[in-house]
């Protein structure tokens, strides 16, 4: 359904500009081989840095996210969505392309299997079916951006001071951070997969309270590219329904 894909791209655009940041790093140094009998003596080689272990690894991958994505400004890519719940084993797939900036900007363009939207400037969130010809208006008030995702949407707030960290794969190529919220949500967790090497966040999903797993991949990833404020604004063409939500309370 239209609107239910929109509004899982509404918490997925959250997560992601929680983590268009970073990862871990450090190669480990090779062990010489012993040198031969009666050979000249070879200064002693330093032993190679033992992996993290799994806490220090969610610490140390924790830290690093969190201080790349304080620098990031805005960031543009393409992205590849798969729904995937107890009706829909085999999972949903969507694709388009998705702008987010600071502070609480975002834009999530769905061209296939069929277009929508899902675009706020950080005051009005739209949602709007193209195909229905409907679009949905909630103002963006300030209980509506406490969550701990929302926060890093607006540049405010600290992975580790909103999620319990649990790292998976240490010393792989992609390390996976498995986020727990800490306090009161509408999910369950968040997952974040990172290239070790470039310190960036491939793919996020996120589990809600009743199993149902929506992953994104993003491709083409583009910072710091300053979109315009039009990006993240929305008028609705004559003859589109509006619906207007009701504000939540500040």
């Amino acid at each position: 359904m239209p609107d239910t894909r929109t509004l899982r791209a509404c918490s997925l655009a959250v997560i992601l500009a929680a983590v268009s940041a970073s990862a871990a790093g450090g190669d480990d140094a090779a062990q010489s081989a012993p040198a031969p009998k009666q050979a000249p003596a070879k200064p002693a080689q330093p032993a190679p840095p033992k992996p993290a272990a799994p806490a220090d690894c969610a610490a140390q991958m924790t830290a690093r996210v969190q201080a790349r994505y304080d620098r990031m400004r805005d960031l543009e890519a393409r992205f590849t969505q798969r729904t995937i719940s107890q009706l829909s084993p085999a999972g949903d797939v969507s694709t388009g392309r998705v702008a987010l900036a600071k502070p609480g900007k975002m834009r999530w363009s769905y061209e296939a299997p069929e277009p929508s939207l899902v675009v706020s400037d950080g005051r009005t969130l739209w949602i709007y079916d193209a195909v229905a010809r409907e679009a949905q208006k909630l103002a963006v008030g300030e209980q509506f951006m406490s969550g701990a995702a929302f926060q890093f949407l607006l540049g405010d707030g600290r992975i580790a001071d909103s999620f319990t960290v649990r790292a998976a794969d240490c010393g792989a190529a992609r390390v996976k951070l498995v986020l727990t919220p800490k306090g009161d949500a509408t999910y369950e967790h968040l997952e974040l997969v990172v290239d070790a090497a470039s310190a960036e966040a491939q793919a996020t999903s996120v589990v809600d309270l009743f199993g149902n797993r929506t992953e994104v991949e993003f491709s083409e990833i583009r910072y710091d590219r300053a979109p315009g404020a039009s990006v993240f604004q929305f008028t609705p063409e004559p003859g589109v329904r509006v619906i207007e939500l009701d504000a939540p309370a500040s």
